[in-house]
């Protein structure tokens, strides 16, 4: 008997996560004889909350479930940036053979890739300032790993989840709750017991908004923690926030106007890209929950657009194998596969090839980065291409 409604490693790669229209797929074509090899496209005709881009998340675990499979994968480099209409990973096999696996594949990409493209999305609007991930409580902690990958490699400059952090080669980051300060009753001693018991690489960044004004809690743990406070976290209830940035203002005045110009303020607590944009420039840090964590997911679809060698789809699709070319400039070009460029028909630049090899007959060919380059490749991409929230 199952302890939690959860689907193990082996459930996923037995193909138990389907849906049973694929079974019964799959059963028929078996039973029938019809074995025909295809060639498969994953694209989105449109993203979130009309986003003009997004960023490709979730292939390494799309390697793990097809590793050991009859069939040849390709994608582009997990963080790419990508648009609608563009394929984003593609699948050579016989159908009946990965067909069922057609529902956790997307689930894989369409999950991981809205919560990294929000990642990003809020990373821009802050300013590039750093922003962590604190949003796992909103979701099921089965999935608590994925969010904070997905959500570190989007632009996250840290996640909270212990065992997310370690998965990824990270240390998790957090402050404090509010259940400290009250459980020991005073919000100085609480302070004061978080400096002497934590280890000294654990920033010292106080919670100042649970039982007082944040100004005035500010100055109090600037005078209690002096040199060794690292900032001051305001979690203000939306009851008690009013205008959120003079809030922010007042605090940082005030901790100036004594000579501690060097706590940083960071703001958590119902954050969105539209609200981190409108403070970003008093705001030092952001701790965001579920504008990461519970992203929308990207719409992606796969569809099969070549049977046997010979172009063909469902309407509404585009036939026939394809690739996706990049220039420096950030301009893109989804051309058929036969069709090579050399040259951005846009500004003349070199162009690549975003389409690359993932797995050749079942072994996976292509190198998987660690969360840290994936995260580098993301914010080089977002400031080359000059990406805005627009």
């Amino acid at each position: 008997m199952r302890d939690f409604y959860i689907a193990h490693e082996e459930d996923i790669k037995a193909g138990k996560t389907t849906d049973v229209y694929f079974i019964r797929t799959r059963k028929i074509l078996r039973e029938k004889g019809v074995r025909k090899k295809v060639f498969a496209d994953v694209t989105t005709t449109s993203l979130p909350n009309g986003w003009k881009w997004g960023v490709l998340a979730g292939i390494e675990e799309v390697a793990k479930l097809f590793e050991g499979m009859p069939v040849n994968v390709y994608a582009m480099p997990e963080g790419t940036i990508f648009h609608p209409y563009e394929p984003v990973l593609q699948i050579e096999g016989y159908y009946d053979d990965f067909g069922i696996y057609e529902t956790a594949l997307l689930g894989m990409l369409s999950q991981a890739s809205g919560i990294a493209t929000s990642a990003l999305r809020i990373k821009i609007a802050a300013n590039f300032k750093p922003v962590y991930s604190f949003g796992i409580r909103h979701m099921h902690p089965a999935i608590a790993p994925m969010i904070d990958r997905s959500a570190f490699i989007g632009g996250c400059d840290g996640v909270s989840g212990v065992l997310g952090a370690e998965m990824i080669g990270e240390k998790a980051v957090g402050t404090m709750p509010h259940a400290l300060i009250l459980t020991v009753g005073d919000q100085v001693k609480a302070w004061k017991y978080y400096d002497e018991v934590m280890p000294p690489e654990v920033p010292r960044t106080a919670l100042v908004d649970t039982l007082c004004d944040e100004k005035f809690e500010a100055l109090m743990a600037a005078e209690a923690l002096g040199e060794r406070l690292n900032a001051v976290r305001l979690d203000t209830p939306s009851s008690r926030r009013g205008n959120f940035r003079r809030i922010i203002e007042e605090v940082r005045w005030e901790l100036n106007l004594r000579g501690y110009d060097w706590v940083k303020i960071l703001v958590s607590g119902g954050l969105d890209e539209e609200s981190i944009a409108e403070i970003a420039d008093v705001a030092d840090a952001f701790g965001v929950g579920s504008a990461i964590a519970s992203a929308k997911p990207v719409d992606f679809s796969l569809d099969i657009v070549e049977v046997e060698g010979k172009p063909m789809t469902k309407r509404g699709k585009l036939s026939g194998r394809k690739q996706v070319y990049r220039c420096e400039n950030g301009h893109y070009h989804r051309v058929p596969a036969d069709k090579k460029l050399e040259r951005c028909p846009v500004c003349g630049a070199k162009v690549e090839p975003l389409l690359k090899p993932l797995i050749e007959n079942g072994e996976v060919v292509a190198e998987l980065p660690k969360a840290g380059e994936i995260r580098e490749y993301v914010l080089e991409q977002a400031k080359r291409f000059k990406l805005t929230l627009e």
